[in-house]
């Protein structure tokens, strides 16, 4: 961190000074301990040594910390959730655009695993398999050329959001199995991800867009749930299949992830998906309110969950008292 902040010229306001960190967040876990540490760390310098910076700075520079100086192969979404709180949308191109969402009324039941991961050990080995996917559709004659502009070689180079699934899923039977689903599931993942935006823009959806993103089982449940209800259940409903997607096309559950998933739902949360990078760390279940997620987390403790939250949507990184300047 305090390389990032020299080579943003910041040498001469900083000084040294003794530091306890005490936290609550479980290493490893899929619950970002890595930016929290960071940002945090980053906020208490910006506040004693008067830098200056802005909530996307403390992002910026926490993430060139963990990607750039020590390695980790991470994203900016860690780093920017924990910097700006709330419910955000966040673009993962420059200029990394944040989008503050207002729908705010959400609980979870936090559930830590006790499997501890690596992200450094996950992500490249999913980031290849999209990588040689993407490089046999780049210099594959069956591939139009307008599709081919919207690929590329590399797996952020991709505009996901404008490539047609039906069309670009067609061409997917080319690859092998691996780079096939890696694909597979990015494509998925992004709409049901602008799915979920739709609600939490407070967006109408219709019939027809639900039966096409949940199928006609599940409307069939909503539409029988009260209307102050039907958002959450929808939510859910997004989480479970966003959960089945990491599982049976990004290769990232375990059977322990899975009975921990199976007794949230039953215990009554709308739905679970695993947090972080998979192969081990926490679940993440919505539930109703506050006593609902205490029964989940009560419930998910005799199938192996090691420990267990109920949380409201965070602020953000902040200063919680006055500090010594």
């Amino acid at each position: 961190m305090v390389n990032g902040l020299v080579k943003r010229g910041l040498t001469s306001k900083l000084r040294g000074m003794d530091i306890t960190i005490e936290s609550e967040i479980p290493v490893g876990s899929g619950l970002s301990s890595s930016a929290a540490l960071e940002v945090g760390f980053a906020e208490l310098l910006n506040h004693v040594c008067n830098l200056g910076l802005a909530r996307r700075d403390l992002a910026e520079v926490s993430f060139a910390a963990e990607n750039q100086e020590v390695g980790v192969p991470c994203g900016r979404l860690d780093q920017y959730g924990v910097a700006f709180g709330g419910i955000v949308k966040l673009e993962c191109r420059p200029p990394y655009r944040v989008e503050p969402l207002l729908f705010r009324d959400l609980t979870f039941a936090i559930i830590d695993s006790g499997i501890r991961h690596s992200t450094a050990e996950i992500h490249p080995r999913r980031q290849s398999d999209i990588n040689r996917g993407l490089k046999a559709l780049m210099e594959s004659l069956e591939v139009p050329s307008e599709l081919k502009a919207k690929l590329g070689h590399r797996f952020d180079e991709p505009r996901w959001e404008e490539l047609p699934e039906k069309e670009t899923e067609g061409l997917l039977s080319t690859l092998d199995d691996k780079a096939r689903r890696r694909i597979l599931f990015t494509l998925k993942m992004q709409r049901s991800t602008d799915f979920a935006l739709k609600i939490l823009r407070f967006e109408q959806v219709s019939k027809e867009e639900v039966v096409m993103n949940l199928g006609r089982a599940r409307w069939d449940i909503i539409q029988r749930t009260p209307s102050e209800k039907r958002s959450y259940l929808i939510l859910g409903e997004i989480m479970n299949d966003q959960h089945s997607m990491l599982r049976d096309l990004y290769d990232l559950s375990l059977p322990k992830l899975e009975e921990i998933c199976s007794t949230a739902l039953e215990a009554g949360a709308y739905g679970a998906k695993i947090s972080g990078a998979g192969m081990g760390g926490s679940i993440i279940a919505l539930v109703e309110n506050e006593e609902k997620g205490g029964e989940v987390v009560d419930a998910c403790r005799p199938v192996g969950a090691k420990n267990g939250w109920v949380s409201k949507i965070g602020e953000g990184v902040k200063v919680e008292s006055p500090l010594p300047q």
